[in-house]
């Protein structure tokens, strides 16, 4: 399944890329393509999944620590941002694509590839409370925050909350989303999510430039050396500290160690924040990810 997964992504990828260095398809394709991911296909994968969960308390210690690597990553981000000296886009996009992970689409099909099925219900949880309400608040913000003309109040960014269709489809999978709908709309909902990878990939290939300019190949390397190396590292110290067991454990380092988070990456560019390095912190994050994700594998089976 994850080489199913990771071949997918390859494969959408270059036919992006193809297509927009031959100009095949309209300029504008990217950013269409983006805003019908976001508004469709994000709130399908939101209802199929969340409505499933069912909280329980040995599960907060898991829940907690995506959000204290993304405290973690902000001043992290920042130090970065000061000593190269980047502009307010650039920083934009690293305060996105670090903290935030692609732990659903990819995250839930190689944590079962590494882990097994029984591994399968953490990354759920670690996705849907941490990574996912990460995104639809701490995301938000930072987009009112960089790309809009208003600072960004608690009134703005509730407001964006309240207006984005992926935050309002997980109010509804928590309260009135039935765990097992009619087959009819289970069905609809499995196609409509099932398309979120390829859509999403295709268009990062669009955006992607593999000639990154002088001025994004640090942010882009130590954004994606944050990502993928120390979020993991103290992903593996919070386990550590939260005492949890071996298998919880590997889950939540693994969820850590993803790559960059392509809805993060695809709100960026549909916002017009650095799109080239947005796009690059996906497009060169996912190879880079499974090596990376290879070796941390490889350290938590002789822990």
């Amino acid at each position: 399944m994850a080489i199913d997964a990771f071949f997918l992504i390859g494969l959408m990828m270059a036919l992006g890329y193809a297509f927009g260095r031959w100009r095949l398809l309209p300029a504008n394709s990217a950013e269409a393509l983006n805003q019908f991911a976001l508004n469709v296909c994000l709130p399908a994968a939101v209802l199929r999944f969340a409505s499933q969960l069912s909280l329980d308390s040995s599960l907060l210690a898991l829940i907690a620590v995506p959000w204290l690597l993304l405290l973690a990553s902000v001043p992290l981000v920042a130090l970065i941002a000061r000593c190269l000296k980047l502009d307010d886009s650039e920083r934009a996009v690293l305060l996105l694509c670090v903290p935030l992970g692609n732990t659903s689409f990819l995250g839930y099909p190689l944590v079962e590839a590494f882990l097994g099925k029984q591994g399968l219900p953490f990354a759920v949880a670690y996705d849907q409370f941490g990574s996912f309400i990460a995104l639809s608040t701490y995301g938000l913000w930072i987009l009112a925050r960089y790309a809009g003309s208003e600072r960004p109040s608690t009134a703005l960014v509730l407001g964006k909350m309240l207006r984005f269709p992926p935050f309002l489809t997980l109010i509804v999978a928590l309260t009135v989303m039935p765990a097992e709908p009619p087959s009819m709309v289970a069905n609809l909902l499995e196609r409509l999510s099932d398309a979120l990878l390829p859509i999403v990939t295709l268009a990062i290939g669009l955006q992607l430039r593999f000639r990154v300019p002088a001025r994004e190949r640090a942010p882009l390397l130590l954004g994606l050396t944050a990502k993928l190396l120390v979020l993991p590292l103290l992903a593996l110290l919070l386990a550590a500290l939260f005492g949890m067991d071996s298998l919880m454990r590997n889950a939540v380092v693994l969820e850590a160690a993803m790559a960059p988070m392509i809805t993060a990456s695809a709100l960026a560019i549909s916002h017009r924040l650095a799109p080239g390095l947005a796009a690059a912190m996906v497009g060169f994050g996912i190879p880079a990810s499974l090596v990376t994700l290879l070796g941390w594998r490889a350290l938590l089976n002789v822990l």
